[in-house]
């Protein structure tokens, strides 16, 4: 029997989260992330798009829906097929979260003596491998703290997909570079994306560089999908939740001001 061959690599039906007692962060929000494509997932800040990927990722659970990756339902109790899946993901940090006291080498290699049975020349093999990728095969033997931020991002980078993973996740990977190493990481992601043949989930709110590597792209914001499509059809949408992202507008159905009482009544209460 031949197996099924799916379009979509992701697909999240439904799907409900909150925190406590708070307003729910996902109402019945339904995304589907296309194998081979970067997908990119925007929206304002808090509007849940880091706790999107804890949730692919299965590190948080949903109240309600079903998350799917490649046909299998992502069940954080079930910790065997969890881990497997796991397996099949990388995922970059905002923060680069790099190991302080391990190398650049070693921090590469650490998913490697994790996962695998490898001898220690094929780690050396594929480390390398990974690290000319990103442009650092000469900086294995540095630590974190020499690193810059777009190096220690760089690594970052070759360690999440040190294991060849099928998706590759990005957590705001644009945030606090510099012109220079913003532009190799940008190149970085649409490039290994398509040699490796991965498929990429980027979060971001940059806009501009976020369209400049996008397949697709959705916008989130107050607990469903504000919008979605080609950068060309978000580009060219009237939506004014759409149109407000993606111009950078500080009023619109995003308000300026955070709900309060008039600004009258409030000086009066100051005074009575």
């Amino acid at each position: 029997m031949q197996p099924i061959q799916r379009q979509n690599l992701l697909e999240l039906k439904d799907i409900r989260f909150a925190f406590g007692s708070r307003a729910p962060l996902f109402d019945d929000l339904s995304i589907e992330i296309p194998k081979g494509k970067v997908i990119v997932i925007m929206g304002p800040s808090g509007c849940g798009k880091s706790t999107l990927l804890s949730l692919i990722g299965g590190r948080q659970r949903l109240q309600h829906g079903e998350i799917t990756f490649d046909g299998e339902p992502i069940r954080p109790s079930h910790r065997r097929s969890l881990y497997a899946i796991r397996r099949k993901m990388g995922m970059l940090f905002q923060s680069s979260a790099l190991l302080t006291d391990l190398s650049v080498f070693e921090n590469i290699a650490y998913p490697l003596r994790e996962h695998t049975r490898l001898n220690d020349e094929l780690i050396r093999i594929i480390v390398l491998m990974k690290l000319q990728l990103v442009g650092l095969r000469g900086a294995a033997d540095l630590m974190p703290a020499e690193l810059s931020g777009g190096m220690a991002r760089r690594v970052a980078l070759a360690r999440a997909i040190v294991l060849d993973p099928a998706l590759v996740m990005y957590d705001e990977p644009f945030t606090g570079l510099d012109p220079i190493s913003l532009g190799v990481v940008v190149k970085l992601i649409r490039e290994l994306n398509d040699a490796l043949e991965m498929t990429s989930v980027v979060v971001t709110h940059d806009v501009k560089e976020g369209c400049s590597i996008a397949d697709y792209v959705y916008i989130l914001g107050r607990g469903s999908l504000l919008g979605s499509g080609t950068v060309e059809e978000l580009r060219a949408s009237d939506n004014p939740d759409v149109r407000q992202f993606m111009d950078g507008l500080p009023d619109g159905p995003v308000p300026y001001h955070y709900p309060a009482p008039p600004f009258a009544d409030d000086l009066m209460e100051k005074h009575s």
